[in-house]
């Protein structure tokens, strides 16, 4: 008859299943970070050289949080969070790009609803009717993308459409300082190729 097992075995063979079963899971969402990379790559040619430095530089960062989950130095919450924000900016950045039909990609910024506060001391009240419009004079509200969880995407405003959005405000004591600027059709900021974005890893380990 097999003997039965104390309780501190039973312990450390629970441990060592739930250790194997992370592990699994994290060389899974490797592989499909890996796969729809590889997608990814096939699917470049189709864009310009700024579009195809941004998509680049977005694998890239994918590469990174692998590497780090499979050397165990993130929780598997801190991969999947900013896999899914990765994912978030390639959408929003072809989406941009295939609805202006210009090689331009702004400075984009993706944060779920509980990282406003990197962006903004105090959070704005944001919902998908507000696409367009600009916050505290320096983020342009792009929408809501889905990724795994929600995410709110921004343009970062360049410093000379800051300073001018700066000086309307100071000649104008009645506008406010959170205007929408309509007709504008591709959102302004700096080009890719000169300062990307990285996306924010606000997530503690």
């Amino acid at each position: 008859m097999r003997a039965k097992l104390s309780f501190s075995e039973h312990r450390s063979f629970l441990r060592a299943v739930f250790f194997v079963m992370a592990i699994g899971l994290a060389m899974t969402g490797i592989a499909y970070g890996q796969g729809a990379a590889k997608r990814g790559n096939e699917n470049d040619a189709d864009f310009g050289p700024v579009m195809r430095a941004y998509l680049g530089y977005l694998r890239n960062e994918q590469e990174v949080v692998d590497d780090r989950v499979s050397r165990r130095e993130i929780t598997a919450a801190y991969y999947r969070r900013n896999s899914n924000r990765i994912r978030a900016l390639r959408q929003m950045a072809i989406r941009l790009v295939q609805t202006s039909e210009n090689d331009y990609v702004p400075e984009l910024e993706a944060v779920a609803p509980d990282e406003l506060k990197t962006l903004f001391e105090t959070p704005p009240r944001i919902d998908s009717s507000q696409i367009n419009k600009v916050l505290n004079n320096k983020f342009r509200f792009l929408g809501i993308v889905h990724s795994g969880e929600p995410f709110y995407l921004f343009a970062r405003l360049d410093p000379y459409e800051q300073a001018e959005l700066m000086q309307k405000d100071q000649g104008d004591n009645s506008r406010p300082s959170s205007v929408e600027r309509k007709g504008t059709a591709t959102p302004t900021g700096q080009r890719v190729g000169q300062t990307p974005t990285r996306p924010r890893r606000a997530i503690p380990r």
